[in-house]
């Protein structure tokens, strides 16, 4: 199986893409594939519980949760806020990510 950095950086006050695009997260780890789903800028805001349905699902089947520590602090969103299977990164943790073979990267 592959492995995916999803990146989301609209959250869910932009539409039904978001949403959709978690949906198509928690396919790829249904399916197996290692997934992680990095929430920066304004993505950050779908980290909070209840703000996108998609994000437990996305968990549930096995997908990993990054929340960028920089959008989240410029939106006065501490850890406490968050999901409690969100993990809080830098961008460091990203690229390192990035540079690992067989990571496919998609940005939405």
């Amino acid at each position: 199986m592959t492995a995916h950095l999803l990146i989301e950086s609209g959250g869910p006050q932009t539409g039904p893409a978001c949403e959709r695009f978690l949906g198509d997260a928690a396919r790829l780890a249904r399916d197996g594939h290692q997934v992680v789903l990095f929430l920066v800028e304004n993505g950050v805001t779908a980290a909070v519980p209840g703000t996108a349905p998609g994000i437990e699902t996305f968990l549930s089947d096995g997908g990993e949760l990054w929340v960028d520590t920089f959008s989240a602090a410029q939106r006065a969103l501490p850890a406490a806020d968050l999901t409690p299977r969100a993990r809080l990164v830098d961008m460091d943790d990203v690229a390192a990510r990035l540079l690992e073979p067989r990571v496919r990267a998609v940005w939405h």
